[in-house]
């Protein structure tokens, strides 16, 4: 059941130092990976800490860039606190250019699983249906949690990675979900 004190609005590149403040730490049970087009579970039982301040930055810069080319971000905000984020990416992909990058998207450690990620998702959904997109595009990190998440949405994996996306993350899991 969604947490009715979040709240989910568009997010402006003057907010994007509010990144900083997300707890990206989580236990991660397993990761996968891909293996002749399938997926190959790892157990990995450790804990992985939040962002440093190099990653922050990074995050940040990456955020502005994206949003100033033409992407969208939309923030799930307890009160005035940022507790979520997500970024749609500027471009249309794919062959067909009907898929649009969901280029990043954290939800704090301590507001997962209450419906937050899901509503960004769906904000995330309405711009890229608006702007002709019949997929969303998603890069996600290796982790159990991440592909659930993923999956648990509806996403599948891409028959195909995107060559430019992949080039930046090949660890990452390339998954389509159809809008």
């Amino acid at each position: 059941m969604p947490d009715a004190a979040i709240h989910i609005r568009v997010m402006s590149i003057s907010e994007a130092d509010q990144i900083g403040g997300i707890d990206r730490s989580e236990w991660i049970e397993a990761t996968y990976r891909m293996v002749n087009g399938q997926l190959e579970r790892s157990d990995a039982g450790h804990e992985c800490s939040t962002w440093s301040a190099e990653q922050v930055k990074a995050l940040i810069t990456r955020f502005k860039e994206e949003v100033g080319r033409g992407g969208y971000a939309v923030g799930a905000y307890h009160e005035s606190h940022l507790v979520g984020f997500g970024v749609l990416g500027h471009k249309l992909r794919g062959s067909n250019s009907d898929q649009v990058h969901v280029d990043l998207l954290y939800v704090s450690r301590n507001y997962r699983r209450r419906g937050t990620g899901t509503r960004i998702m769906v904000e995330l959904e309405k711009v890229a249906r608006a702007r002709g997109a019949a997929f969303l595009y998603i890069s996600s990190t290796e982790t159990q949690s991440a592909v659930g998440f993923y999956s648990h949405y509806g996403s599948e994996l891409a028959g195909q990675a995107d060559p430019e996306l992949y080039a930046l993350e090949p660890n990452d899991i390339h998954m389509l979900k159809k809008l």
